[in-house]
């Protein structure tokens, strides 16, 4: 067994499942930028952004039909911020971190060299074209099983830290308060093609970067943003209280 091998069989082990077909999980684990470097291993367009497209959709009705029949009493509003929080970019990202898809991606020179194993954007893209992949080599209900645990998980730690809540509405709050000025967003940069692009955002307070983030859209990203915000100034909260 090669390196490549051992490492997509690690993916496996940490799913739990073996593939029928595995080139649907080589496929998954392949990055646009490898497809263009190495065309006579299937083409430019052999790479995982058609099953990012499949995986991204199933989950998104996965989480949407779990939570709905787990918050019977929610309403439309809060469930959207969930199912938004459990699929985001950084959600996403850490879970293929825990499933080891970062060290198994098919990276060209290029986006290796600039750190793309563990960049956000990719392994998300990665999780959601694994996802794809598991939804065609085992069904929908196989694939929920594989990742539900690791959704309750996820969903444990939302709930606790409130995350869910309009991050950006709680970050304004603080601001206001604390600092006596209102938040500004501008969007910093756009990756990705048309149908899955990534943007990253900054919210500032004057002209202080309070927080970055990353999402599909641009509402997204800001929320992201806002989410890192309120992360910092709890850890400065806290730090603070250690000093004393």
């Amino acid at each position: 067994m090669n390196d490549k091998e051992q490492t997509i069989a690690k993916v496996e082990a940490a799913l739990g499942y073996t593939f029928h077909d595995p080139s649907r999980l080589r496929l998954a684990l392949t990055h646009p930028s490898y497809a263009h470097e190495h065309p006579q291993e299937g083409g430019e367009s052999h790479h995982n952004q058609r099953l990012e497209f499949l995986g991204d959709a199933v989950l998104d009705f996965l989480i949407a039909a779990w939570l709905y029949e787990r918050f019977p009493d929610l309403p439309e509003g809060a469930l959207t911020r969930l199912r938004a929080t459990l699929v985001c970019t950084e959600s996403l990202a850490d879970l293929a971190r825990q499933l080891q898809i970062g060290q198994a991606l098919q990276l060209g020179r290029g986006e290796e060299e600039h750190g793309g194993r563990d960049r956000d954007a990719n392994l998300c893209d990665a999780m959601e074209a694994v996802s794809g992949a598991l939804y065609l080599d085992a069904g929908i209900e196989k694939l929920w099983q594989i990742l539900h645990p690791r959704f309750e998980q996820a969903l444990e730690r939302i709930l606790l830290d409130r995350s869910y809540i309009d991050a950006k509405s709680r970050f304004q709050e603080w601001a206001q308060a604390e600092r006596r000025q209102t938040p500004s967003y501008r969007i910093v940069r756009e990756e990705g093609p048309d149908h899955a692009k990534i943007f990253t955002a900054q919210v500032l307070l004057g002209d202080e970067v309070m927080g970055e983030g990353q999402g599909r859209n641009k509402r997204a990203a800001e929320q992201a943003a806002a989410v890192q915000a309120l992360a910092r100034i709890t850890q400065g909260a806290a730090d603070k209280e250690q000093e004393r």
